[in-house]
């Protein structure tokens, strides 16, 4: 049982994965409660019988089964629920059984009151690994885990008065168990603790506890947002686990009479995570059925001989390839195809009338904010931002790119420390509170990408977050399962207009239902502020139409609503203050109609009374042929299209802008030319090549280079190595080329060989414009390249970019400073809603009333 072949070992990284479990309630092998006991009740009464009749060896290994399997259920405690992997767990075990040959032999302790007490020490072992252990990730915490076994493994060696170091503790005596004696006893009693695990298991998987684990998986930052606090649950999950697995070592310990250093080594660990990965993480059965094979298959090869490990591992490594969700996950997938769809019916209680009011009726205290202050490594992103959100009404936050619109949003909810300033709910201070804990004060929170618990159902998001954070006991599931909770969710997903299934896995919604059961989720904590970054990003009119009435009835119920929002005319619809940001700082405050009047907003947006003026359409420019063609173009993320035939037309030379509020598709469309998103439909030309289906390195070859939003260079390597990088597909005469970008962008001469990391951000723009020049376009495309600069730096930029116009380069140019831009352009496009709403020549543009409405919602 401890040896394990090294082509499982090298092969167990990549295969121990934590799987998805499915959705709570399904009555399946893996996570079907009823179906599952039923059949490990049949198992356990089977196993008894052999227990009591076969011969002592094959007691033995049935004993070793039950051990093993226990330690699996506790890991799959770790591993399938919240998604942590330990590959340090022997320690545990060993630590379970010196506990009890220490206290049995040296203290003379009964073995009854030493058992329960290896558990608690293993326990409280786990308590104080998973506190540090957990605030890392990924490998960093599997490295962490492997430690631990091996200190737990020297420390035996070296305590030689208390372990007997390296010749161990001898003489362990098995308990009496129903008559029963020696290794009998301990295959009975090891059976029966298994099942009653194994019972405890799907208690916690099906109820609040285990349904908070899963969501802590799924999202850590969701799971704060409903008052979950991860790193208790996580250290729940890690005691639970390691109490498991001493628990089984106290049994190893009189099974095997003797205890040594040797016998708990690292590839025992190994063993212990393949038998979850093996059996399939995150169901019931899992653990047990992997223990069965990994207990069972090499005796069922002793026949080989010399061979058998080799045919062990090699059938374990078939297993894992034909299922790599393991054997319940493979049950699974072939029991859905054999199964018939069967169309849901419909639930009365979502028949009621829609217009219940499903948020209780109280008082509910307001938000203010006080001279609020992030900075980031001397950055301000946010600098003295007050307001005061009004109780029962829409306020949104609206600015250009960059503005530290979501930077407030995440310090009003807890997930930014202000540097500075405060923010009170009602006369309770929140500034400096975790996440978690303003959730439970009640702020309520939505995100601009959801962050739905995809492995939960749909009635299961929103019913964890009923209890703002309160779980209840362990194994209980009355708060979470009670019909008065599952009656206030449906009533909560009919209110936000979601129409679908209730018990599947939310991680199958389309885009727009899954903005709905967000909204449902945060409004189940009963908040008195519902914070909400882009609700409406992705969809389609009518959805946003629906998104509206929602927003106002949360509001008329008595929720104060912030919402950050790029789409104008939602904004101007739905709210009765309106926040202007602008850098980091407050720039104006109002009515919508205030604040689309307010000359200081329009110059933000629009960049209205800048200092340069439109230039004018060179002669030479607008009798070129065409070397970039768009033709009605359509692409998107999901179901809704983010651009809806789009035409565009780039002449040799010509400098083209794109323009419009964020969320209207610029970016998305400057993907797609290079080729970084794939277009559903439509035609894109270059030169008369079809780029449609070539891919990114393909269409730089045709020479259309994108310098992407955010600059993105590599910030290990140093200035001049990431402008050689861009003479990849072009070697010749790299050194003159360099100098010839040196000369463009002096700055960089003097930052040559520093880490491009360490540059600013209108240095590292400077140096992504350099490295895509380096490519030799025929046409560059620009996203945003003065998002988040300095007046000064984006007035040197703008500069070289009106050199390379001059030079007759072509390039499309997409900037937040619409003024700016069209000083530059020859001709421009305005994009709004993923369509082009108006075209012309820059000074036609810059005349056009539909330039002010697409960024403003002005009519």
């Amino acid at each position: 049982m401890n040896r394990l072949p090294h082509s499982i070992a090298r092969s167990l990284q990549a295969a121990a994965r934590p799987a998805v479990a499915p959705a709570a309630g399904k009555i399946k092998l893996g996570l079907g409660t009823p179906a599952a006991l039923a059949f490990s009740a049949v198992g356990l009464i089977a196993a008894m019988t052999l227990a009591l009749s076969i011969n002592s060896y094959y007691v033995f290994v049935l004993a070793g089964i039950a051990l093993v399997a226990i330690v699996g259920i506790g890991l799959n405690v770790l591993i399938g629920l919240t998604g942590q992997v330990s590959f340090g767990h022997v320690g545990f075990y060993a630590v379970g059984a010196y506990t009890v040959a220490i206290l049995t032999t040296k203290v003379q302790l009964s073995f009854w009151l030493a058992w329960p007490l290896a558990a608690v020490v293993a326990g409280a072992l786990g308590v104080l690994l998973a506190l540090p252990a957990l605030r890392v990730k990924g490998p960093y915490l599997a490295m962490i885990t492997i430690a631990f076994s091996f200190i737990i493994q020297h420390a035996i060696i070296e305590l030689r008065d208390l372990t007997g170091g390296q010749n161990g503790i001898m003489g362990l005596a098995a308990p009496a168990f129903l008559g029963l004696q020696a290794e009998r006893a301990i295959a009975v009693l090891g059976l029966i603790t298994a099942a009653v695990v194994l019972a405890a298991y799907c208690w916690l998987s099906r109820g609040s506890w285990g349904a908070a684990m899963r969501a802590v998986r799924d999202s850590e930052t969701a799971a704060e947002s409903i008052g979950l606090n991860p790193l208790v649950i996580k250290t729940v999950a890690f005691a639970l686990s390691a109490a498991l697995a001493g628990l089984a070592g106290g049994l190893f310990a009189p099974l095997s009479t003797f205890v040594t250093p040797d016998t708990f080594s690292f590839m025992q660990s190994i063993l212990f995570v393949l038998v979850v990965v093996l059996g399939g993480s995150g169901s019931i059965l899992g653990p047990v059925i992997g223990a069965v094979i990994v207990g069972a298959l090499p005796e069922l090869l002793s026949s080989l001989e010399d061979y058998r490990l080799l045919f062990f591992g090699a059938l374990l490594l078939l297993v894992l390839w034909v299922a790599p969700d393991g054997v319940t996950g493979l049950v699974g997938k072939l029991a859905s195809r054999l199964r018939k769809p069967v169309e849901p019916a419909p639930d009365a209680a979502l028949q009621e009338d829609a217009e219940e009011v499903a948020l209780p009726v109280r008082a509910r205290r307001t938000l203010a904010a006080d001279g609020l202050t992030m900075v980031f490594g001397g950055v301000r992103a946010v600098s003295d931002l007050g307001f005061e959100v009004p109780g029962g009404a829409v306020t949104s936050l609206i600015g250009p790119n960059g503005a530290g619109k979501t930077t407030a949003l995440n310090m009003l909810s807890g997930f930014y420390r202000p540097s500075a300033g405060q923010f009170t709910l009602g006369q309770t201070p929140l500034a400096g509170l975790a996440a978690f804990r303003i959730a439970r004060h009640g702020v309520a929170r939505t995100y601009q990408t959801s962050q739905l618990f995809g492995s939960l159902t749909v009635a299961d998001n929103v019913a964890l977050a009923c209890g703002r954070g309160r779980l209840g006991g362990l194994l209980s599931a009355r708060g979470f399962v009670s019909g008065e909770v599952r009656a206030r969710c449906r009533h909560l997903l009919d209110f936000c207009g979601y129409r679908g299934a209730l018990d599947i896995p939310s991680a199958d919604l389309a885009h727009v239902d899954r903005r709905l059961v967000e909204i449902a989720r945060a409004l189940a904590a009963d908040p008195d502020v519902l914070l909400l970054d882009e609700p409406a990003a992705g969809l389609s009119r009518e959805d946003k139409t629906m998104l509206a009435q929602l927003l106002t009835r949360i509001a008329d119920a008595g929720i104060s609503v912030v919402v950050v929002e790029h789409d104008m005319e939602l904004v101007m619809q739905i709210s009765r203050r309106i926040v202007v940001l602008d850098a980091g700082q407050r720039l104006a405050i109002g009515t919508p109609q205030e604040v689309q009047n307010d000359p200081a907003v329009r110059k933000a947006y629009l960049g209205e009374g800048t200092q340069q003026a439109v230039a004018a359409v060179r002669a030479a420019v607008s009798g070129a042929d065409e070397l970039l063609g768009v033709g009605e173009l359509v692409t998107g993320y999901g179901a809704e299209p983010v651009l809806h035939g789009i035409n565009l037309q780039v002449r040799q030379g010509e400098m083209i802008a794109l323009l419009g509020a964020n969320g209207a598709g610029k970016s998305t469309l400057m993907r797609s030319l290079a080729g970084l998103h794939r277009p559903v439909q439509g035609g894109i030309h270059a030169g008369g090549v079809n780029l449609m289906h070539l891919r990114a390195e393909q269409i730089v070859r045709q020479g259309v280079v994108l310098v992407p939003e955010g600059r993105q260079v590599f910030p290990e390597l140093s200035v001049l190595d990431n402008i050689r990088l861009g003479a990849f597909l072009y070697p010749q005469d790299v050194e003159a080329r360099v100098e010839e970008m040196l000369g463009r962008f002096p700055r960089l001469r003097e930052r040559l060989h520093h880490r491009a990391g360490l540059l600013s951000g209108g240095e590292q723009q400077m140096l992504a414009i350099a490295r895509g020049l380096m490519s030799r376009p025929r046409v560059l495309l620009l996203d945003e390249p003065s998002l988040g600069l300095a007046p000064k730096v984006i007035a040197e930029l703008f500069a070289a970019l009106d050199q390379l116009r001059r030079e007759n380069m072509t390039i499309v140019l997409v900037d937040q400073m619409a003024a700016l831009a069209l000083s530059l352009a020859d001709r421009a496009y305005v994009i709004e809603g993923g369509r082009v709403v108006a075209q012309g020549t820059a000074a036609e543009i810059a005349a056009n009333d539909a330039l002010a409405k697409a960024y403003l919602g002005a009519h």
